[in-house]
């Protein structure tokens, strides 16, 4: 078995390999679409003159959809295969973004993206597994890494694509901001059509429960007869996912205020491209997580980035101009890893309950519909910086479930080498 193992792991006869590199680009569309919801919210307060607390429905709408889509994916990817829920997923993305050209006004242009959420949910609840079972189970923490470092890559498009085109000139009516909306969304809903197509075409390994069951056999037999819910480390990574990707939809939905309100001088087409730096930061440290975790263990690199956002974000509020600029960048930086580790540590020793733990680990991206309206209320009321004492908090529990993982590291360890 071992040497099985170690010949999928090597690059000339790993049978996986086209695959791999067919469903990692599905983690660039979707972190396209979830990037560019950041330029959108600041974009809706300007043109369509709501509050930042209103404007927040961005974030709850796609985020939302994640909540109540992750079950039903689960349930899509388990009774038929992880390339049917890709295709379904791909479907709902597609309409989603189609559905913004006959879209009017606030409240339809926010049905839009739920209807994309809903497509992106089941996206993700069956590449991001998927990709864990893609190969040497060992190795699935760096896999989603490497495969979240591509995911990067499109949030660092998706700021750039706002100041080139939705930000294009501050200048123009509410009509022609919002048919440059719709122009982009519509060459998304294009691209992403194609990729559908693709995924039509191509036939993806399958792999039924018993092959998986057998490949985490050692592993399952550590906690035999133990459902997901009495599983600790699985809640506490449901509950980290929740907060991280709370901080996350924060800092990044509400970044353009944050220089705006720093640098009143800056126009909002320029604010997007600070925000295009602070996701390449975000890009750069995907792959060097990958990188690092040759030599570091997941828990103690998920400790390390999240004390660097949790300080990030203290300088963020304590300092004032481009101090304060840089350090929310290099938040944005030390949030890269935390989403693919923490759900890689979430779903270790799960076995054939793989499937139904993704799903409810995609479900805990509900967080992102939950915070936003919370900082976004907050910064009505007082002020962007004091609103960042939201993500602030959401990081401390980011950092109590990796020592909490590292406290029990001889368990992780002894899971670890049964897979090696």
């Amino acid at each position: 078995m071992i040497s099985m193992n170690n010949d999928k792991m090597k690059p000339q006869t790993n049978p996986y390999l086209w695959a791999l590199v067919t469903v990692i680009s599905l983690f660039f569309f979707w972190g396209l679409a979830i990037s560019l919801l950041d330029v959108l919210n600041k974009h809706f307060q300007d043109i369509l003159h709501i509050s930042k607390g209103q404007s927040s429905l961005v974030q709850v709408a796609i985020y939302g959809a994640y909540f109540l889509m992750a079950l039903p994916a689960g349930f899509i990817t388990k009774k038929y295969s992880y390339q049917r829920g890709i295709q379904i997923g791909l479907v709902g993305y597609a309409l989603g973004a189609f559905l913004f050209i006959p879209a009017a006004g606030f409240y339809p242009f926010i049905m839009a993206l739920f209807i994309m959420g809903c497509g992106l949910a089941i996206i993700e609840t069956s590449a991001n597994p998927y990709i864990s079972i893609l190969g040497d189970p060992s190795k699935a923490v760096l896999r989603l890494n490497l495969a979240q470092s591509f995911n990067g890559l499109g949030v660092v498009l998706g700021p750039l694509i706002g100041g080139l085109f939705i930000f294009q000139n501050e200048a123009s009516t509410e009509e022609s901001s919002l048919h440059s909306i719709k122009v982009a969304y519509f060459v998304i809903g294009l691209l992403v059509s194609l990729l559908l197509l693709l995924f039509c075409m191509i036939k993806l390994p399958k792999f039924d429960l018993s092959k998986e069951e057998q490949e985490v056999e050692a592993a399952e037999s550590l906690s035999k007869g133990k459902s997901l819910f009495q599983r600790p480390t699985f809640l506490f990574a449901v509950l980290a996912q929740f907060f991280y990707i709370g901080a996350q939809a924060s800092v990044w939905g509400f970044f353009i205020n944050f220089v705006s309100d720093e640098f009143p001088s800056i126009s909002n087409k320029s604010a997007a491209y600070y925000l295009t730096l602070g996701m390449l930061l975000y890009m750069i440290g995907r792959f060097l997580g990958t990188f690092l975790l040759k030599f570091i263990s997941p828990q103690r690199l998920l400790f390390l980035f999240a004390s660097l956002a949790l300080t990030s974000c203290v300088a963020a509020l304590l300092a004032t101009g481009f101090i304060a600029l840089i350090a929310l960048m290099l938040c944005c930086f030390s949030m890269s890893i935390m989403f693919p580790t923490i759900f890689a540590l979430g779903l270790d020793n799960l076995g054939s309950l793989k499937n139904k733990g993704s799903s409810i680990m995609i479900m805990s991206i509900v967080g992102g519909a939950v915070f936003p309206p919370i900082m976004g209320t907050v910064a009505d009321m007082y002020s962007i910086k004091t609103s960042f004492l939201i993500p602030l908090c959401c990081f401390l529990v980011v950092i109590a479930f990796a020592i909490y993982v590292n406290y029990n590291r001889e368990k992780y360890i002894a899971f670890a080498k049964t897979r090696s």
